[in-house]
């Protein structure tokens, strides 16, 4: 197994702290997106549950056991799961964001009782800000990715793709922070060694892809992509070292093509997708000849869409 931050013991006893709401996301083939990918489809279903995201899986891990209060900076949907993990326990959770993000994911964090602070930056602004109150308040700052249980709540999906019974050739994971990219990689590498592990970011937000491939950090400007949840510009040391060593390639796409993954999932799945849970999508349709004949499982991630944007994406 790679020596990374995480442990597999503390992955499969984080099972048993995450609310079952969270746990068993269906897996499904979808024959009906074949035709187009030129490729065996597998989704994984990640926006089944009350946060329309995997992020509960993190999150709920973080908040067992704590007391008191709790910040996070968050594009949205981390900020939505502490929040509903946060109230279940009788948490204090504040979230700082963007003023730019998502309408309707900022709307759901104040609709599940968390304090919302709002900056006029991107999240990197929001995550120094974050900082800052846990400091001066002395509370626990919840950090995406470089907190382990982050990471190891969101491997239990490793643990769901390695117990399913199939063989996957490849899984696609949306890469941001990292959590979900290490924690699904670290399980696959221990469980599915064969399976190809390969992460995928939009082209105008790169920063952990071209830290993965150059092996050291990368920070990167001003990101430029409808893919709000994987939007960062300074990827976390601790986290790059652990994607090392379980991915096996990172890719960027284009925005052109992550709309295009979008539609697709809603006109041949029936899904609602927000731009980074469709990166998987985007990845086969940019390089079609390294999929074909292949069997794919893709992560949906993420379901939080602005409807005005989501119609227009659609159009």
């Amino acid at each position: 197994m790679p020596e990374t931050r995480l442990d597999l013991a503390r992955i499969r006893a984080a099972r048993q702290v995450i609310d079952p709401v969270f746990l068993d996301t269906p897996l499904y083939r979808c024959e009906a997106l074949e035709p187009v990918l030129g490729c065996a489809v597998s989704i994984k279903l990640e926006t089944a549950n009350p946060v329309r995201s995997f992020k509960g899986r993190g999150t709920e891990v973080v908040a067992d056991g704590l007391a008191g209060a709790v910040v996070c900076a968050s594009a949205g949907n981390l900020g939505q799961a502490l929040a509903w993990s946060g109230r279940r326990r009788g948490l204090d959770v504040t979230v700082v964001a963007s003023r730019h993000a998502t309408p309707a994911k900022l709307e759901r964090i104040r609709a599940l009782g968390a304090r919302l602070e709002l900056v006029d930056g991107d999240h990197e602004l929001a995550r120094e800000r974050a900082v800052a109150i846990a400091r001066r308040d002395g509370i626990r700052l919840v950090e995406d990715s470089l907190d382990l249980e982050t990471c190891e709540g969101a491997a239990t999906i490793g643990l769901e793709l390695a117990d399913a019974g199939t063989a996957f050739d490849a899984v696609l994971i949306a890469l941001g922070g990292g959590a979900m990219a290490t924690g699904v990689g670290h399980v696959l590498r221990a469980l599915a060694p064969g399976t190809e592990v390969l992460c995928v970011q939009p082209a105008g937000a790169p920063a952990m892809t071209r830290s993965w491939h150059a092996r050291r950090v990368i920070t990167t400007g001003p990101t430029h992509t409808i893919a709000d949840g994987v939007a960062g510009r300074r990827p976390i040391p601790e986290v790059l070292a652990d994607l090392l060593l379980v991915a096996d390639d990172a890719v960027l796409v284009s925005e052109a093509s992550i709309v295009a993954g979008v539609r697709l999932l809603f006109e041949h799945a029936g899904l609602v997708a927000e731009p980074s849970a469709a990166l998987g999508i985007a990845a086969v349709l940019e390089a079609p000849d390294r999929f074909a004949g292949r069997h794919v499982v893709t992560i949906v991630c993420g379901g939080n869409v602005d409807p005005a944007a989501f119609r227009g994406w659609l159009a």
